[in-house]
């Protein structure tokens, strides 16, 4: 017969450690089967978005030449405002039904249909920047599926599973957001001209970007299917374990969040997103303003150097776990991810000793470049090198325009600097939107998270609205030393908050059953009582 030490042993073990009471086998099989699913989703949505991002400008260029930049960055806005408006109902739906495969059928219907509306633009005979509008806006409504997605994931995994579960999250959205340039820039062989598929329908190396996502999304749909997808919400049941109760919808809504630390970690994730994609959108622009690459040479550059920015995050997210084995997840993120970008952003303010070259057509006279110089006021521009500045390549004027009034005084960046910083930026994105989403997820405990996960996506796709939006006004007006002083000023505001909130970046404390009295343990024993109080070591 088992001693009571035995039994009580027993017990303890049944309440945290015995995984055949959570799940079987197969079902584990089956569990990590729907989260490589989710995966896959993810990459493809973030795919979506930043497949356009370094060829939406000159696509625009080329449908409407009129159309400016301005309303690039509204276009390029226009995705993650869609995402913004839709994430939480698309949450908030996931939650009432009690599963996300009608949500993300939806979703992924929409996402094929306006990817092949981005194909087929030059189909269309006018208002085209418009119809671009549309379909990049209907692509950002799809992606609100990511809500749902996060949310399953942490439904999905156990608490010592969740930071893996959701470093691969990251990397999947890290790897589509940097996939995305370097496909576009793998496409660039195509020309502008591509192949004629009937009439004015053609695959060239911007319409072949929304043929890419409409063949995705259709392998998306069947890798929902019910034979293939299949949910298991674990989560919970650890939770009901360790409380000992047996309700699900007792057992979350007895855990209470910390509504502070949630929204400092929102508004951390709305600050680290708007720094990757302001840097991701600004890239083909920036690069061509102060290098003055042409557009091609710009897109195909950047491939490059996003291929590179991706083993780079590939490696952060496979060390991220064994950090945070030595150094607390709370202080990785601040020490870790925030101040890497904060080196990024210090290093794109310029250090270049002269302003760039000027974009300025090398077919008009003599005269009348002193009558340009003129009229211009190029005050801080000697005549010499007004000339020294003519910088085209066919019909294409490389360098700062001169729309760009800061382009005349504003020191231009090096490529050195700009390497660097893509470097740190490279390293601390990965890791500050990993260790973000794995604090969130467990801050607010096995509850369903649709809603909440919503709200957090909602803040990356807020600030995927206004990093498009800062590119237009803020860099095209006041230039490159406005821009990165004000992302630096956000970086260092969220440092702060998340230094003053490190110790409250915790899971959400389970209400454990109290330790019973010694009568109590002995009436347990003497009865043979099955449901008996458990007692949990802290």
């Amino acid at each position: 017969m088992a001693s009571f030490k035995q039994k009580f042993v027993n017990i303890i073990k049944s309440s945290t450690e015995d995984d055949d009471e959570l799940e079987s086998p197969q079902e584990t099989k089956e569990r990590w089967m729907s989260i490589r699913v989710i995966y896959f989703t993810i990459f493809m949505m973030s795919l979506g978005f930043s497949i356009v991002l370094t060829g939406v400008w000159p696509f625009l260029d080329k449908l409407d030449p009129t159309a400016g930049k301005e309303f690039m960055g509204i276009i390029v806005a226009a995705n993650p405002l869609g995402q913004l408006m839709f994430s939480p109902i698309v949450g908030w739906w996931a939650n009432k039904v009690g599963s996300i495969r009608w949500p993300m059928w939806t979703t992924l219907v929409v996402f094929v249909i306006s990817s092949g509306a981005y194909a087929t633009l030059e189909v269309f005979d006018n208002n085209q920047k418009y119809w671009m509008l549309a379909s990049r806006f209907l692509v950002g409504v799809s992606s609100a599926n990511i809500a749902a997605a996060r949310s399953y994931i942490s439904a999905a995994t156990r608490v010592n599973e969740r930071t893996w579960a959701i470093s691969i999250v990251s990397l999947a959205q890290v790897l589509g957001f940097v996939v995305g340039p370097i496909l576009q820039a793998a496409f660039t062989i195509l020309g502008e001209d591509g192949v004629e598929i009937s009439g004015r329908l053609r695959f060239n190396m911007f319409t072949a970007t929304g043929w890419l996502n409409s063949v995705l999304g259709l392998v998306n749909l069947i890798l929902f299917m019910p034979f293939i997808f299949k949910e298991h919400k674990i989560a919970v049941k650890e939770a009901m374990i360790l409380q000992g109760k047996t309700d699900e919808k007792e057992t979350w809504q007895a855990i209470k969040p910390d509504y502070v630390a949630s929204w400092t970690l929102i508004y951390a994730f709305f600050v680290l997103v708007f720094n990757f994609v302001l840097v991701e959108t600004l890239a083909t622009s920036l690069t061509m303003d102060q290098f003055a690459w042409s557009k091609t040479d710009s897109l195909f550059y950047m491939g490059i150097l996003m291929g590179v920015g991706a083993l780079v995050a590939i490696v952060v997210f496979l060390f991220t776990g064994r950090l945070t084995h030595i150094f607390k997840e709370r202080k990785l993120l601040l020490w870790g991810g925030f101040m890497m970008t904060s080196v990024a952003i210090v290093l794109l303010l310029p250090w270049g000793p002269d302003p760039p070259k000027l974009a300025i057509p090398n077919n008009l006279t003599i005269e009348s470049l002193r009558n340009l110089s003129l009229q211009l006021n190029l005050t801080d521009i000697t005549f010499d090198e007004l000339i020294a500045n003519l910088t085209n390549e066919g019909e294409q004027l490389l360098g700062c325009p001169l729309s760009q009034p800061w382009c005349e005084y504003t020191p231009a960046l090096t490529i050195t600097q700009f390497l660097l910083s893509y470097f740190f930026a490279s390293i601390g994105y990965p890791l500050g939107v990993t260790l973000i989403q794995t604090l969130f997820s467990k801050v607010l405990g096995p509850r369903p998270q649709g809603v909440w996960m919503g709200f957090l996506t909602g803040s990356g796709c807020l600030s995927r609205v206004m990093g498009p939006v800062f590119v237009g006004y803020i860099y095209s007006q006041l230039g490159t030393i406005w821009t990165f002083s004000i992302t630096l000023f956000l970086d260092i505001i969220s440092m702060i908050l998340i230094f003053i909130v490190s110790k409250r970046l915790i899971p959400a404390k389970l209400e454990k059953p109290l330790k019973p009295t010694e009568t109590e343990l002995q009436e347990y024993v003497c009865n043979g009582e099955n449901g008996g109080a458990m007692y949990i070591k802290k």
